[in-house]
């Protein structure tokens, strides 16, 4: 055998890989595409769901819930971006799947037990902060941003003392700049609830410790307040929220981070990789060079 021949047989493995990958792109790519035109066939109620924070606010203000289009492409540009959403969120278990039928074969069965609940944890996190943000966030958000208006009890028109002129300044939003709005809150309160499980991932596999983590803790709270301050719009209750969410989720990081470490231990200590009077020897070492 040449070493050309030995050179194509060693690489004939990874052509295999990049050949399964790029049946597995094509496979979500399809599952996105058809998830995205079966959602714009009822983007219209997809839509009127996502105004749901927006009209509640506006009917416990008195005011009707209305949205307009500010140009004659702009309704368009709106059913394509609620298709794109929902047809990410419909083919999302699909891609999962995809994503861990590549990896799995490649795993030892366990690495497959300790890799699979993540998978499963990841969405489920992921729908658990979209909902909070919808529910909780969104509606406190507009809330804030609606008490800037000008009109009377009755949407009469203010009086300024100042000019003795009528003013009135009312709600006429653009359906798209709500959406794009809408979706930011959704996305990144998503993407926040993956921190639990990103961590809690990188401590199994060695990458962060409980300790660590506890140690630069004031330098995640810098971060996560730059975080706040770049992901949600400028009014201090939605940056709250958010700080307050996303570092209860680093406390919580650091409690599985720490019960991953402790089970490793259990399990090297089974194992009799530990020895626990030799450990018992170093810790007296220690104590006695410390004094």
């Amino acid at each position: 055998m040449t070493k050309t021949d030995e050179i194509e047989d060693s690489s004939a493995p990874l052509i295999e890989h990049l050949t399964e990958l790029r049946t597995r792109l094509i496979h979500c790519v399809v599952a996105f595409l058809v998830g995205m035109i079966i959602c714009f066939t009822v983007a219209t109620p997809l839509f009127n769901f996502l105004t749901q924070p927006l009209c509640g606010v506006l009917t416990e203000r008195g005011q009707d819930c209305g949205l307009i289009f500010i140009s004659p492409q702009e309704g368009f540009f709106v059913a394509i971006k609620v298709s794109l959403l929902g047809g990410f969120i419909l083919a999302f278990p699909y891609i999962g799947m995809q994503m861990w039928r590549f990896v799995a074969p490649g795993l030892y069965r366990s690495e497959k037990n300790a890799f699979l609940p993540f998978m499963l944890a990841s969405p489920f996190m992921f729908l658990l902060g979209a909902s909070f943000a919808f529910y909780v966030v969104t509606p406190l958000a507009y809330d804030f941003f609606l008490g800037f208006q000008q009109f009377g009890t009755e949407g009469e028109a203010v009086v300024d003392d100042a000019t003795a002129a009528p003013l009135s300044v009312v709600f006429q939003g653009s359906a798209q700049e709500y959406l794009n709005l809408t979706i930011k809150f959704i996305v990144a309160f998503g993407l926040c609830f993956q921190l639990p499980v990103l961590l809690t991932l990188m401590g199994k596999a060695g990458l962060v410790s409980a300790e660590g983590l506890g140690a630069v803790r004031k330098y995640a709270v810098v971060g996560i307040l730059v975080l706040a301050a770049i992901v949600t719009p400028p009014d201090v209750i939605t940056q709250v929220i958010l700080f307050v969410v996303v570092y209860g989720l680093y406390e919580i990081s650091i409690f599985l981070v720490a019960r991953v470490e402790k089970k490793r231990e259990e399990q090297l200590r089974a194992d009799g990789y530990y020895d626990d009077e030799a450990e018992a020897d170093e810790d007296i070492i220690q104590e006695e060079s410390g004094k």
